[in-house]
């Protein structure tokens, strides 16, 4: 039998390879992990955990409005982003050293380099050392895609809005997926004049049509000047900054212009052909259930495999893969039933079908709906509606979807995972006491659908009235 170096060399230490790497481990494998950049990987150097941070910051100024009406003065306020950032870098380094802490207890070897194979068991090493396993692990995640248009070289992306030396007067946001919808947000909780613009007829494509409007009325209303319908031709650059022109016809002057159009995945010089790994046209790896590629002992798991990009989906692949390799209990990833939530403001917190997945899924569909104002702001004066939505098959009663617009709609979003991942029916939620005075004691009183539709009377969804 041939002699490796390791059991297992895992290429990217992100959520995903960090998790892989650790319990393989445990399970008695020898693992390495190389990582070019920074141990951590997007989500927690460059992605969600500091953009939290900084949605957290963009919510302050709300705060201090809202304070008088419950008899609170709370005189002068000022915002200083060298703080933000300083301390936002600080708390990165942190986790980081934990990250890297928790990988050396678990005696995984890193190695701080790129990984490219040269053939299915050998991988080169920037630092010109090779290296040969037994079994490779790929997670490389994904990049930030900006498009080709004039003058896309002035445009920052993601992983640089995290750095800026100031906080931009003028900030002009590419994109209406959740990152350019979530920076949107931030820069205009922060103070900035921030447009977005988005070419489709609404943000948030892929989320319920119904919640994606109600999120994008709230957004204008809070002062994002959201222009769907309308893409960039150029970006020029200019003496007071950037000149941005639209499809539109029209021009925008800004100080600032952030590229979120879709992230591709990370392939490129990894020597996939070489080795025998077979990607799609987009660029990402192909895989089976088990997240193993076309090359028998090589797998892929996280972004790079666009299944579906999101970090907790990572880290769950990742430890099926060294469940079932090295632990010997099979574990298929189910990607169906997967809680999410978009970090504007408001929140969007989802779990399940949107009405339109559920139509197509089912003949008969009960819909309940709430709309209300919070407590909180009827004493703060803040004109804000919540919005919470189940979607019911008619015939079988099981909860399909649950849709929340509003304050910590992701922490919602967690704990209804739970409850429709046991396969839940409204029943259910009937006959659960609620708790009193709360925002989600509607999600158990709503006794009545608001609508009920059969697939063949299917119609375009209503504009949603927020009154």
């Amino acid at each position: 039998m041939p002699t490796y170096d390791y059991d297992l060399f895992v290429i990217g230490a992100g959520s995903g390879g960090v998790r892989a790497a650790r319990i393989a481990s445990g399970y008695g494998a020898r693992v390495a992990i190389a990582e070019e950049y920074r141990v951590g990987g997007t989500c927690v150097i460059r992605g969600c955990v500091p953009k939290k941070l900084l949605v957290y910051a963009s919510r302050f100024g709300d705060e201090f409005e809202d304070a008088a009406g419950f008899g609170w003065s709370v005189g002068e306020t000022s915002f200083d982003w060298a703080t933000l950032i300083g301390n936002k870098d600080k708390e990165i380094d942190r986790l980081e050293r934990a990250y890297v802490s928790n990988l050396e207890k678990a005696k995984v070897e890193i190695i701080p380099a790129r990984g490219e194979l040269t053939d299915a068991h050998t991988v080169r090493l920037s630092t010109g050392r090779s290296v040969t396993a037994e079994r490779i692990l790929i997670a490389t995640g994904g990049r930030p895609f900006v498009p080709e248009f004039p003058g896309r070289e002035h445009v920052i992306t993601s992983n640089e809005a995290f750095h800026l030396a100031e906080l931009p007067k003028r900030v002009v946001v590419l994109g209406g997926g959740y990152i350019a919808s979530e920076f949107a947000c931030i820069f205009a909780g922060l103070g900035a004049k921030t447009t977005q613009l988005y070419r489709g007829k609404q943000i948030l494509r892929g989320f319920d049509v119904e919640l994606a409007g109600a999120v994008q009325e709230e957004m204008i209303k809070r002062g994002v000047d959201v222009r769907v319908g309308t893409d960039v031709v150029s970006v020029e650059k200019t003496d007071a900054g950037f000149r941005v022109r639209t499809t539109t016809g029209d021009t925008i002057e800004t100080d600032c212009v952030m590229a979120a159009t879709g992230r591709v995945p990370n392939t490129n010089g990894l020597g996939l052909e070489t080795a025998g790994v077979e990607t799609k046209a987009n660029g990402a790896i192909a895989v089976d259930a088990m997240s193993q590629t076309s090359a028998p002992n090589i797998y892929a798991v996280g972004d790079v495999t666009d299944r579906v990009n999101l970090t907790p989906v990572a880290i769950r692949e990742g430890h099926a893969f060294a469940d079932t390799v090295y632990g010997g209990k099979e574990v298929v990833v189910d990607h169906s039933l997967i809680p999410t939530a978009v970090f504007t403001t408001p929140e969007l917190g989802t779990v399940g079908l949107t009405q339109e997945q559920a139509l197509e899924r089912c003949g008969a569909l009960d819909i309940y709906r709430a709309r209300f104002r919070p407590m909180k702001m009827t004493l703060a004066g803040r004109d804000e509606k919540m919005f919470m939505k189940l979607l019911v098959d008619m015939e079988t009663d099981k909860v399909l979807g649950a849709h929340i617009m509003g304050p910590d709609a992701g922490e919602f979003a967690q704990l209804l995972g739970i409850v429709i991942s046991m396969g839940a029916r409204k029943a259910d939620f009937d006959r659960t006491m609620a708790v009193h005075p709360t925002a989600t004691e509607e999600l158990v009183t709503m006794r009545t659908p608001s609508e009920s539709i059969r697939r063949e009377e299917v119609l375009e969804p209503s504009p949603v009235n927020m009154e």
